[in-house]
């Protein structure tokens, strides 16, 4: 009887035998595969080109995707570090949150920023930041494990923004001292675009936002 070999035998076979066209090498330019490139019919040899091409596109593509990456958290970098040196300059603690939502604002390009602080020393009590918020604003910020991103569904901190066009989407910042301790403030972001803050967006950036401002603001706080 004969052994009749399907195409999963030969290609098992080409893997265990790794030398079998270096022996028949004339096999290289005697087989013919269709092309998806070029749409004709190309050798062996012409088809293995075309697969080492399309690989190197590949990672061609991938390369300068990685490279565009490095340059926007590298941009990123600076501007946190233009930010957060912003900060360490303010000479008086009552500029901080000026100091603070309106480096945001200018550095980050950020249409809107501000924030609003509960429990804060007497001597600021007077002050914008300390304006009061209601019971259940502070309860949500008190929730908050992680920054909120999505579209403002008439959240009373969108309220805190004052802004000629209507607020679309936010993004609102728990301010704590540790990540176990409740939250003495609230930091809030806010767009005119719907799709400038989205519940599927990263966070992670926004997380740094909040405890470099969180470790700025606590001098404010009657603790």
């Amino acid at each position: 009887m004969i052994n009749v070999m399907n195409s999963t035998d030969i290609a098992t076979y080409l893997i265990q035998n790794p030398d079998f066209f270096e022996e028949h090498a004339e096999l290289l330019s005697a087989v013919k595969l269709t092309s998806p490139v070029m749409g004709r019919t190309i050798s062996l040899q012409e088809r293995q080109m075309e697969v080492v091409r399309e690989k190197y596109r590949a990672l061609e593509l991938r390369l300068s995707e990685l490279m565009r990456i490095a340059e926007e958290n590298h941009d990123i970098s600076k501007k946190f570090q233009t930010w957060t040196r912003a900060l360490l300059l303010a000479r008086n603690d009552v500029d901080l949150p000026f100091v603070l939502t309106q480096g945001l604002q200018d550095i980050f390009q950020l249409p809107h920023a501000t924030l609003r602080l509960w429990n804060v020393a007497p001597e600021f009590s007077h002050t914008w930041f300390a304006a009061p918020a209601s019971e259940d604003a502070i309860l949500f910020a008190k929730g908050l494990t992680t920054p909120f991103c999505g579209p403002n569904q008439d959240f009373e901190a969108a309220s805190w923004i004052e802004a000629s066009a209507p607020v679309q989407s936010i993004a609102m910042l728990p301010l704590r001292l540790s990540p176990t301790s409740s939250a003495f403030g609230l930091l809030v972001l806010g767009s005119p675009d719907p799709a400038r803050y989205t519940k599927n967006m990263a966070t992670d950036f926004l997380v740094n936002i909040a405890d470099t401002s969180s470790a700025a603001l606590t001098c404010l706080i009657d603790i």
